[in-house]
């Protein structure tokens, strides 16, 4: 019996923790599941005969080890500053990793002792980062191996809500973490290269500078720049590429009316709010705006924000109940953007019976025989339930597939990696189609790329 040691039981775990279950008669596989909540992990094995739930504190590093020195292979699905500590003990167990978060500078330093001792320590193979390595590069090493130049990269991703459950006014739900999307593009410029320019995008005009995407069977989406598109040029071999671009998909009017909130000043992280905990959204929102004697909220953010009482923007704000006199409890302390995330929670949370879509589009521009042409390639997946998300398929999927091809001795190469080699992607993308997670390419004419055309 050959063990997978599982750290983490929360959303993203369950379409893993299910296709390894489904694998484990066959594979000969036996799963422990640890989490900081038993009652969590129990759940997630749901009595299966080869599963074990365990209680498991990572920061008690005795109970830690001894999970891990137990296992076959390590699968850590917390949060990826976590992932450091259990890192460590693979080294030192020689027992081979798998994470689907970004690569750290602690992890990477990792890198010649999991080579010296054999160990694969495979990340960034979930949804984006993970799905989207291996998609893009599947079609520039095609694109490359028939003799072609890449001249343009361009990618997108995005959580979204499923249509059928798309019934708000800012076609918007959370779907995964959502510090994140009130943070989405803070730290620094947006940038890229456009035909052989470097570009940057302030802060303040992220959110103004969007590209239109149009999906067959689902209309039309809008894209805004990633922070650094530039991070992948050389991993993915386009150091020579014209132009290289990632960004964020959301639906069409999206961007424009969360630049409301950037304008405003609501997504800064960077201060404590006084008496937050007793604040109301209406108090929260004039905290923001100048002091008048005579005019109300209403009008002063219609002011600043230069918006009329009939345009759909403010009806937008409306929506979300700013304007009212209920308190935003539990937040002593708050950021500014603490508290936005607790009011979009309110009105942003996907009820149970409703489902989540992810929307992934790639665009390859290359020259090939003396002409331009360009590939664009789609792929739609939307959820089951609110336990077999869209989101925890594309990032569960991945990772699990990942496991069990690195314990059959299927994936061979050593070291601190992403998915970005054949014997990784190739057989990954073949068995996620039979999941629902299919891309349809598309072969075009040459549009080149020009982000500045479609300011909503």
């Amino acid at each position: 019996m050959r063990t997978i040691l599982i750290i983490g039981a929360g959303r993203s775990a369950s379409s893993l923790i299910q296709y390894l279950l489904n694998k484990s008669e066959k594979e000969n596989l036996h799963l422990i599941i640890g989490d900081l909540s038993l009652a969590l992990a129990e759940k997630k094995t749901n009595n299966h005969p080869n599963a074990t739930p365990i209680a498991l504190d990572i920061f008690d590093q005795s109970q830690r080890q001894k999970a891990i020195q137990s296992a076959s292979i390590v699968v850590s699905m917390l949060p990826a500053h976590l992932h450091i500590e259990v890192a460590r003990d693979c080294i030192i167990f020689k027992k081979s990793l798998v994470t689907a978060s970004y690569i750290s500078d602690a992890m990477q330093e990792l890198d010649a002792a999991a080579k010296e001792n054999n160990l694969i320590f495979m990340n960034e193979i979930g949804l984006d980062p993970g799905v989207d390595h291996m998609s893009a590069m599947k079609v520039i090493d095609e694109i490359k191996d028939k003799g072609g130049k890449m001249i343009l990269f361009e990618s997108f991703c995005g959580g979204l809500v499923a249509p059928e459950s798309d019934n708000n006014l800012w076609n918007y739900k959370f779907t995964w973490a959502p510090r994140n999307v009130v943070l989405a593009g803070q730290g620094g410029a947006a940038k890229f290269i456009q035909e052989g320019t470097y570009k940057y995008i302030p802060y303040c005009n992220l959110f103004r500078r969007t590209e239109f995407l149009d999906v067959e069977g689902y209309g039309r989406f809008e894209g805004y720049s990633n922070r650094d598109s530039l991070k992948y040029r050389s991993v993915y071999g386009l150091d020579d590429v014209l132009t290289l671009y990632r960004g964020t998909i959301r639906k069409v009017g999206f961007s424009k009316a969360w630049n409301m909130f950037v304008q405003l000043g609501m997504t800064d992280d960077s201060y404590v709010m006084e008496n937050s905990e007793n604040m109301s959204y209406r108090e929260f929102v004039n905290s923001f705006l100048p002091y008048h004697p005579t005019d109300s909220v209403e009008i002063k953010t219609r002011l600043i924000l230069k918006i009329d009482q009939d345009d759909i923007m403010w009806d937008k704000l409306l929506e979300l109940d700013l304007f009212n006199n209920k308190k935003i409890l539990g937040l002593k302390n708050a950021t500014p953007a603490q508290m936005l995330e607790k009011i979009l929670s309110d009105s942003w949370t996907l009820q149970p019976d409703e489902k989540d879509m992810i929307v992934m589009y790639h665009k390859f521009g290359y020259e090939f025989e003396g002409s331009k042409k360009q590939i664009d390639s789609k792929m739609v997946c939307i959820g089951e339930d609110q336990t077999y998300t869209a989101m925890a398929k594309t990032v569960g999927l991945p990772v699990a597939m990942a496991t069990l091809l690195i314990l059959n001795g299927k994936i061979t190469t050593p070291g601190v990696q992403l998915p970005i080699r054949k014997e990784v992607y190739l057989p990954i993308l073949k068995e996620l189609e039979e999941y629902g997670v299919v891309f349809k390419e598309q072969v075009m004419s040459y549009l080149g790329y020009n982000p500045d055309k479609n300011f909503n």
